[in-house]
């Protein structure tokens, strides 16, 4: 029997297709993965039926139950936000801890002027003309002001209560909510497959994306272990 933290489960959903994959973390394959296309929206018997189809077969495979699911949405409802924060830095030194604050200040600002929005991305813009470009390599560097720009990804509560809802007569809920669009920018010649793309972005391929922290995690990447605070 596969432990249930063992796979990641991965649910596509988009206008004229329906994906769902299963990836073994332990021996780093996909067990699963079946697609269906479409007519050009999202039809909600057929996806039902798609899930009746699948999830039983997936649970055999693994031999124990779906409890929770990645779910990847693909749809012009999306909205993509941009947030800029400049703060004094009166002890001229840009560490962890002061980006941390006002990272935590920055998700603060959007929940309360976005309070209808479930986020799906929260990334940091790298912007290459700034002087305070030091967010990976030059996270220690002096300076007397921090310039911060957080793009966030995210899909309406409305919408998520729909999906949130045909999945509670599977017992499953959702661990994730993640953009089609967002992963597909990713791809290119060397990568064309949404579900490698999507474990990889999951996983932390985008080192400038703030990840919300899960528990018990170990081997964590740089900002993993820097943003427990969003768990």
């Amino acid at each position: 029997m596969i432990e249930k933290s063992d796979f990641d489960t991965f649910l596509y959903i988009s206008n004229n297709e329906y994906q769902i994959f299963v990836y073994d973390k332990v021996n780093f394959q996909s067990l699963y993965n079946k697609r269906l296309k479409i007519n050009l929206d999202v039809n909600l018997d057929v996806l039902s039926k798609f899930l009746d189809d699948n999830i039983y077969e997936i649970e055999k495979i693994i031999g124990n139950f779906i409890r929770n699911i990645i779910l990847i949405l693909e749809d012009n409802k999306i909205l993509s936000i941009n947030i800029s924060l400049k703060k004094n830095n009166y002890d001229n030194y840009l560490n962890k801890k002061f980006l941390k604050k006002n990272l935590t200040e920055v998700k603060d600002i959007f929940r309360e002027n976005y309070q209808d929005q479930v986020i799906m991305h929260m990334i940091i813009v790298n912007d290459n003309e700034s002087k305070n470009n030091f967010l990976l390599d030059n996270i220690n560097d002096d300076d007397n002001y921090l310039h911060l720009e957080v793009n966030f990804i995210t899909i309406s509560n409305k919408q998520t209560l729909i999906f949130d809802k045909i999945l509670e007569n599977y017992q499953i809920k959702v661990q994730k909510y993640m953009s089609g669009s967002y992963i597909k920018s990713f791809m290119n010649d060397n990568e064309t497959k949404l579900s490698v793309m999507a474990k990889k972005l999951n996983d932390g391929f985008n080192r400038n994306e703030v990840k919300f922290a899960r528990k018990n995690i170990e081997n964590q990447g740089f900002f993993e272990k820097f943003f427990q605070l969003f768990s």
